[in-house]
């Protein structure tokens, strides 16, 4: 049997050459941790904000329990852990089916462990935890997949980063309890109907932290305190942002920001995107393209239009400082054949993030090339990092090996910028980046949905993937408007999927216009910053007069929005809410806004039900019960806790506000 202990403020156990720890970690939360060997590892990965919570706690030979709050952890006399609310309901059990305590009812001779390590060469794990399943249960979070579901029970996921994927471990289920896999390894997580199972390819110890809420957003704010929120959104950041692969020159660009002020348009950020730099890992402009940054930045701020530039980690060999950040250790490591990380024009490898003076050099560059001409937010791409092949037993970073750390790159990519930007003295830092993990939030992390297709089938996967990500702790999130691959403006199949995005875009986080448009413009030349090509145009006005004139007009209401918007962005700053939640969020005890997976919440009181199929002129939509809604474009009212049908003409998204409220915001 197991010895189990109340010691150090923390409830104890050994059983089976295994060490367990049970302790207080926030408020109505625990910390779980397990190893096999002699000492419990310290690194606290995305859990930094522990706080002063005394635990109740019982040990004996028979079993015993911890308790924090709301949340219980009870361990039977052979080490199995089961979790109960205050009010004595499971949240979640262990699965195991051996023979270790022949009185339980699970014992079998099947001979599976809840906690399973199994030794690798090199001295560490592979780890597989296990968990009873409920076949009822729905499960949120979890980060970015495209995929169309919103609820993920029967989902496998992979827990790894790749453009388009971000792995973000932390779920809310809707039997009252979050779930953060604390463990940066690559993996895999199976919500199966029989098992839930949580793997890591390498590791050294298992790793896992639990709350209990009586409402979604008490679950999320917990979660918050103990893994941070992110800054507040600067002003900005709440408007509409241009942006398209690529802008060529200093002079086109300009010439697109003079015409949005010509025209009288909202617009609050312009990007200059990659290969505006001779070669990767150089972090500066290329002068035959971008002849007078300073005038260029200077002349933007004046128009009220902040300039955002394209970062990758990348450095070519061709780099001025591939020797240097080569001798000084500051790349990845490849673990066999000639050293490539991602092969664009030529070969390149990643500086690697987790090394703090790696941080620093890369920070430093940044700062003499960019940010001291005034440039105050970067887009940090390949933020997975991206490779052109996703070996991941093929890299080692500072921290380790990428099988075994490699899912706390991107914060750690975010990070290099936040704290050089914030040791510079800025305040509200936000950057784009393309994945995160958990706690990425903190570090000013504003992600975006990656190179995803131009598509209806592809906006499906964003709505969800948008939703799950503001779930896990990640309330700033943005797609490319339109999609990013394919996409030709004189298509009118293309104007239908442009002009929905758009409409869906201008209740998002954040308003960003984005792709890489068809036919291609040809390259500048064929050396430096003047090998890559443009798409085709990607302005407002480049998809005919009525897709103009319905761009236009979600524009400016997200012009009106921005009091409204910053409420949301203050949420999110001081609590950790999401800007975007499913219908549950608002409304948990309506048994039907737990089913319906295609509306949303754009804060408290607008409902979002946004059309996602091509052609499509009406469609149904629920109102959650307990409050009256008004439509927005007619001005109608009805009783909540009833689905209706309402129209969709090409021009109008199905919005709905509480109680009238927003209404002359929305519709004036």
């Amino acid at each position: 049997m197991s010895i189990i202990k109340a010691e150090q403020g923390m409830l104890t156990i050994r059983c089976n050459n295994e060490i367990v720890w049970i302790e207080p970690w926030g408020r109505d939360a625990l910390r779980v941790r397990a190893c096999k060997q002699s000492q419990m590892p310290e690194e606290a990965w995305a859990l930094e904000n522990k706080g002063e919570f005394a635990a109740e706690i019982e040990a004996g030979p028979e079993g015993g329990y911890i308790r924090n709050g709301k949340l219980t952890a009870k361990v039977s006399r052979a080490g199995a852990l089961s979790f109960v609310n205050q009010k004595g309901e499971l949240l979640l059990e262990e699965y195991f089916r051996n023979r270790r305590d022949i009185t339980s009812p699970k014992c079998s001779a099947l001979d599976v462990d809840a906690r399973e390590f199994k030794p690798i060469l090199g001295g560490d794990y592979t780890l597989a935890a296990h968990f009873e399943s409920d076949p009822g249960e729905k499960l949120y979070g979890m980060g970015q997949y495209q995929q169309p579901y919103l609820d993920l029970k029967g989902c496998e996921l992979e827990l790894a980063q790749r453009n388009s994927q971000a792995s973000v471990p932390f779920l809310l289920s809707s039997k009252g309890y979050g779930f953060l896999w604390n463990n940066p390894a690559v993996g895999s997580v199976t919500f199966g109907k029989n098992v839930t199972t949580w793997r890591a390819q390498s590791t050294k110890v298992l790793d896992y932290w639990i709350t209990a809420g009586d409402t979604p957003a008490e679950i999320e704010e917990s979660y918050a305190s103990v893994t941070g929120t992110v800054p507040m959104m600067p002003d900005y950041g709440m408007g509409f942002w241009q942006c398209k692969l690529r802008y060529q020159t200093q002079d086109e660009l300009l010439n697109i920001a003079r015409e949005y002020k010509k025209r009288g348009l909202p617009i609050s950020v312009i990007v200059v995107d990659f290969f505006h730099w001779p070669y990767e890992g150089e972090w500066k402009f290329d002068p035959e393209y971008w002849p007078d940054p300073d005038a260029m930045v200077r002349e933007l701020k004046e128009m009220g239009i902040e300039l955002m530039v394209s970062i990758w980690p990348t450095v070519d060999y061709e780099s001025e400082n591939f020797k240097e950040m080569k001798e000084n250790g500051y790349l990845i490591n490849t673990e066999r054949g000639f050293p490539v990380g991602l092969r664009c024009f030529t070969d390149t490898l990643h500086f690697d993030a987790t090394n703090p003076e790696a941080r620093s050099y890369v920070w430093n560059k940044v700062k003499q090339n960019y940010y001291d001409k005034g440039i105050k937010v970067f887009w940090l791409d390949e933020a997975e990092p991206e490779y052109s092949f996703y070996d991941f037993d093929h890299y080692r970073y500072h921290l380790g090996p990428n099988v075994q750390i490699g899912n706390i790159y991107p914060r750690c990519y975010a990070q290099t910028f936040y704290e050089g930007m914030e040791a510079e003295g800025q305040q509200n830092i936000v950057n784009l980046l393309r994945c995160a993990w958990a706690g990425s939030q903190k570090y000013g992390a504003l992600v975006w949905s990656g190179d995803i297709h131009s598509s209806f089938e592809s906006l499906r996967n964003q709505f969800a993937a948008g939703l799950n990500m503001g779930i896990a702790g990640i309330p700033w999130w943005t797609t490319d408007i339109g999609g990013f691959h394919g996409g030709n403006p004189s298509d009118p199949a293309f104007r239908e999927v442009l002009v929905r995005w758009f409409e869906y875009g201008a209740f998002c986080p954040v308003m960003r216009l984005h792709g890489d448009r068809e036919p291609h413009k040809a390259p500048m030349s064929d050396v430096r910053g003047g090998r890559c090509a443009s798409g085709a145009d990607n302005e407002v006005w480049s998809y005919g007069d009525e897709a103009y004139e319905i761009c236009k007009k979600y524009m400016f209401l997200r012009e009106r929005m921005r009091p409204y918007t910053e409420q949301l962005m203050r949420e999110a700053h001081e609590k950790g809410s999401p800007v975007i939640r499913p219908l549950f969020y608002g409304f948990p005890e309506d048994k039907k806004a737990w089913e319906v997976e295609d509306q949303y919440l754009y804060g408290a009181d607008i409902l979002v039900a946004p059309i996602l199929y091509a052609e499509q002129r009406e469609r149904r939509v629920y109102l959650p019960e307990g409050v009256n809604w008004t439509e927005v474009w007619t001005g109608k009212g009805y009783e909540g806790g009833q689905t209706i049908t309402v129209d969709a003409p090409i021009d109008q998204i199905p919005l709905f506000v509480k109680d009238s409220a927003l209404l002359e915001v929305l519709n004036p």
